[in-house]
């Protein structure tokens, strides 16, 4: 659309001005473009009205020129146009004479102002981060979403990964997303997790995946670690619970209990079997979810957030891991910091790495407790990254055959 307006703008700034019959108003429904290249090659300034007259008419113009251009491609004038998009862009390709190199980011021209809440880079003008397949233990991701989430929340790192060429599987846990099962009815951890622990169950001998838990998921994929430990290559907690052996969630979350903790307003405990038992589900004020989950998230994913969210089960909460050396203590894993996180705050991350140091910490800035929505491009880079990192085994053979070379 850019490449249009130009058009249109140079052959209007070389005629003189005349007065014109005003054209008649557009439609209701019709969204106003502005083309400012028109303003900035017209020798003359013309009135606002006459201004207004120009943009809707160069709009207009435009829009049947797209959509006449649709029709063609689609094989012909018949049958009802495809709707005009908000936003029509024109994509560059590099020049025949380029050698072949490849553009890192296609440019894009847009008649549509950015708004704030657009991610920098859109999912299909994605940075090509080269994955060398030959260099990685595995291309496959497994998603656990956190409590309340569900395998929804992980749409754009979904895309991004797999526009770079990984297998991506994210899985709703018992209960959780459209998994039809009553969260009040859940009574272990083991429970919660089996549809992670079947789709280890059933990978193949020598087939191995890279865990990435957020939030409550992060003790999900601690317990998968412990049992399929031969299975995971990696394991990456995303703001996410990373317990020590013997703690459980509620110890981890207790510890930071405090006055300025939002958490605690936010929770509404559930008691499906009655007040005189145990919470069989914790709930979260939709009230507060903003403030708490989504500081920084696009308003479209917090609508999203608060129409799909579950009730958390208790019971695994409360049930504490058993985790050992020789099985979840031989994953490699790796922990990704959310600087503007009121549910999971820095503070209480650092105080899990330190007690349970990761092989690498990383760290996003600007990110709420929802990275896959407020940073998903950042997010996606330091997943790529970890991906590509290869074992301290791997490394030191590679040292030693440039040492013998050298000699």
């Amino acid at each position: 659309m850019g490449g249009i307006a130009s058009c249109f703008s140079e052959a209007a700034s070389g005629k003189e001005h005349r007065r014109r019959k005003p054209l008649p108003p557009p439609p209701p429904n019709h969204r106003r473009h502005s083309f400012s290249g028109w303003n900035r090659s017209s020798r003359f300034r013309p009135s606002a009205d006459v201004t207004a007259i120009h943009e809707q008419a160069l709009a207009a113009a435009a829009a049947e020129l797209v959509l006449q251009q649709r029709r063609n491609s689609s094989g012909g004038g018949g049958g009802v146009a495809p709707p005009f998009d908000r936003s029509a862009s024109v994509r560059y390709t590099p020049a025949a004479g380029s050698g072949g190199k490849k553009q890192g980011l296609p440019r894009s021209s847009s008649s549509r102002a950015r708004s704030p809440t657009d991610p920098v880079v859109q999912t299909h003008q994605l940075v090509n981060l080269q994955v060398n397949v030959e260099d990685m233990e595995t291309l496959h991701f497994v998603l656990v979403h956190g409590g309340g989430f569900g395998a929804w929340c992980w749409y754009k790192t979904i895309a991004l990964l797999e526009d770079s060429g990984f297998k991506v599987t994210a899985i709703d846990l018992t209960g959780s997303g459209i998994h039809s099962f009553d969260t009040n009815n859940i009574e272990s951890l083991h429970q919660y997790v089996k549809p992670l622990t079947t789709l280890l169950e059933n990978l193949g001998d020598v087939e191995k995946v890279i865990l990435v838990g957020h939030d409550f998921g992060g003790t999900c994929i601690s317990y998968a670690m412990e049992v399929f430990s031969t299975k995971v290559a990696k394991a990456v907690f995303v703001s996410a619970a990373m317990l020590t052996d013997g703690q459980s969630t509620l110890n981890m979350f207790c510890e930071h209990d405090d006055a300025n903790n939002l958490m605690l307003p936010a929770r509404v405990f559930l008691y499906a079997k009655g007040e005189d038992n145990s919470p069989t589900a914790i709930d979260l004020d939709k009230s507060l979810l903003k403030d708490l989950l989504f500081n920084q998230s696009p308003v479209k994913d917090i609508a999203l957030a608060s129409v799909s969210m579950r009730p958390i089960p208790f019971a695994p909460v409360l049930e504490k891991l058993s985790l050992t050396e020789s099985n979840y203590g031989s994953v490699r894993r790796f922990y990704i910091e959310t600087t503007e996180d009121n549910a999971i705050p820095l503070s209480l991350q650092q105080k899990m790495c330190s007690a349970n140091p990761p092989e690498k910490v990383f760290r996003l800035k600007g990110s709420d407790h929802s990275p896959f929505f407020s940073k998903p491009q950042a997010l996606h880079k330091l997943l790529v990254e970890i991906a590509k990192m290869a074992s301290t085994k791997v490394q030191e053979v590679a040292g030693d055959l440039d040492s013998q070379s050298s000699q």
